[in-house]
């Protein structure tokens, strides 16, 4: 699919990112993101994921609100954490916080299949309404928490959580593949968080490394903490 973007735009936020990430480099472990993300970054038109009264800031390496307390990420963000994925053309990942539809945006175009959860019955019109409209047809938005996955589509290749988290939500976990990533923020809101990757391996055991501070909107919905059986070393 080809999408036209404001040329300068695209390009001043593509030249941000790839800006980001030579600053971020000896925190991320790497020199350069994925080829496949970074053409996403490029054709998914950033514009039409904002409200209308502010893109002329669409392309400003920065979130910017979106109304019911939410946000669309930084572009690096979205261009990092999509990297950390490791997604592939096969794989079906699962969102949690489809906001305004962006960050979903981006993994249709290296992905096979894009399952997204938003608790704001709101967002979720207007993202499905919008995704349709763009013609991203390999995304599915349903209403939902979150921290609760989607059962009904597991296991995954790959889960990213685009809110913050106090600790590793079990069933997302559960839900994910052997061989599979999760990539989620935690920490308490508005304070610190760092972004983190948890990888599950073959036997279904889990390993997860912290890959640099972050700030986001909290996630949202009545969770209990995890039993002690529950949490992650």
């Amino acid at each position: 699919m080809t999408m036209k973007t404001h040329p300068n735009g695209t390009k001043g936020m593509i030249d941000d990112i790839l800006m980001e990430v030579e600053f971020t480099r000896h925190l991320i472990g790497k020199q350069a993101l994925d080829k496949r993300v970074m053409k996403a970054m490029e054709s998914v038109p950033r514009e039409q994921f904002v409200p209308r009264g502010m893109r002329s800031a669409s392309f400003d390496n920065r979130a910017l609100s979106i109304g019911h307390g939410q946000t669309i990420s930084q572009p690096y963000m979205v261009a990092l954490m999509t990297d950390l994925l490791n997604p592939k053309s096969n794989h079906v990942v699962l969102e949690v916080g489809t906001g305004s539809g962006y960050q979903a945006a981006v993994l249709s175009q290296v992905v096979k299949h894009v399952y997204s959860l938003e608790i704001v019955d709101t967002l979720v019109l207007e993202a499905k309404n919008r995704l349709r409209q763009l013609h991203y047809d390999n995304v599915e938005v349903q209403y939902g928490d979150g921290y609760y996955g989607l059962a009904e589509h597991a296991p995954y290749d790959g889960i990213i959580v685009t809110a913050a988290a106090p600790f590793f939500p079990p069933p997302l976990i559960e839900q994910l593949k052997p061989g599979g990533r999760l990539v989620i923020p935690v920490g308490l809101p508005y304070l610190t968080q760092e972004l983190f990757v948890v990888e599950k391996d073959s036997n279904g055991n889990t390993k997860n490394w912290d890959v640099l501070s972050v700030a986001f909107v909290p996630l949202t919905g009545d969770h209990d903490s995890p039993s002690p059986a529950d949490s992650q070393e």
